[in-house]
């Protein structure tokens, strides 16, 4: 049997997965720093590369280096940062599925947070107030909640809400059983209470969730974000918030990171995390299963199931 070489990461949470990779016939781990471009011969001479678990954007440019290139293994969910950046021969496959747990368990906390009012139940106790009364909390139960990306991330998140009694819209980027497609979305976004955005980063997808599609939400709406930052206008969102009209829970933002001087940091209705929705212990060799599994699907000539094309 022949053998195909892979330039994996030698970080600590890179590491974790050299078992499912060490599985797969055919296939040769070779590390590398993800914050170097200096590479070795041997390290050149690679077939395949995978980014690190974390900054995944860091070894882009390396992909100019790697003249027998044949695949990019991503560790993350979406593909936008790298699939420009690689040639239209190379395969590209991401890991999805492998974040649908670790995400959807944030989305949920994160409505939960927002709708029992958490945020403003801890700064009244950072005032050592006993809040009974000063607030209005608001049950999940018969909400109706819209989630725009219905793939293994927003299918897990209707499933966690299901199990609370709420009922769950889905739209995709193309419309099948029970999922609704995205010619359908303007139509969909009023009369639900909680609009939640899981959907990749592509050319259809940028600035979907833009001032018009804000305004078409219900007063006192929440807009949950776990896609991309690029999803949702910024400004568009911040304008809603201030005037308190809509709330947001986000884990990405646009701009990223979220600069300190942001005004959505000061909106009272917003909470927000860190790109952060997927760092639990152990995603990291969630990842690295799926992954592995892609790539020993393309060494034996098939077509891996998170494979993206142009």
């Amino acid at each position: 049997m022949s053998v195909a070489r892979i330039l994996v990461s030698r970080e600590d949470d890179d590491q974790a997965g050299y078992e499912y990779l060490r599985a797969v016939p055919g296939l040769e781990i070779v590390e590398y720093d993800p914050n170097s471009l200096n590479l070795s011969e041997s390290q050149r001479s690679v077939e395949l590369l995978m980014p690190p678990y974390r900054g995944s954007h860091r070894p882009l440019d390396l992909i100019e280096l790697l003249p027998n290139l044949r695949m990019v293994q991503l560790l993350s969910a979406g593909v936008d940062e790298w699939r420009p950046r690689v040639p239209k021969h190379v395969m590209v496959a991401s890991a999805r599925g492998a974040h649908a747990g670790p995400v959807s368990e944030w989305a949920l906390s994160a409505i939960l947070a927002q709708l029992r009012q958490w945020p403003a139940l801890v700064r009244f106790q950072d005032q050592h107030t006993w809040a009974h009364r000063k607030f209005d909390a608001e049950t999940l139960a018969g909400m109706r909640v819209l989630i725009v990306g219905a793939g293994s991330i927003g299918m897990a998140i209707a499933r966690k809400l299901d199990a609370f009694g709420a009922e769950s819209t889905l739209v995709a980027s193309s419309a099948r059983d029970g999922v609704h497609g995205p010619d359908e979305l303007p139509q969909l976004v009023a009369g639900h209470a909680i609009v939640v955005v899981t959907t990749p980063l592509t050319d259809a997808t940028i600035g979907l969730v833009d001032a018009k599609f804000l305004a078409a939400m219900d007063d006192g709406a929440l807009l949950v974000n776990a896609g991309r930052g690029q999803v949702v206008d910024t400004d568009a969102l911040v304008l809603e918030l201030q005037s308190g009209r809509l709330r947001a829970a986000l884990d990405v933002t646009d701009p990223e990171p979220l600069p300190a001087d942001h005004p959505i940091w000061d909106c009272a209705g917003a909470i927000v995390s860190p790109h952060a929705a997927r760092t639990v212990p152990g995603t990291n060799r969630l990842c690295y299963q799926v992954a592995a599994r892609e790539i020993a699907t393309f060494l034996s000539g098939g077509t891996p199931s998170n494979a993206a094309y142009l």
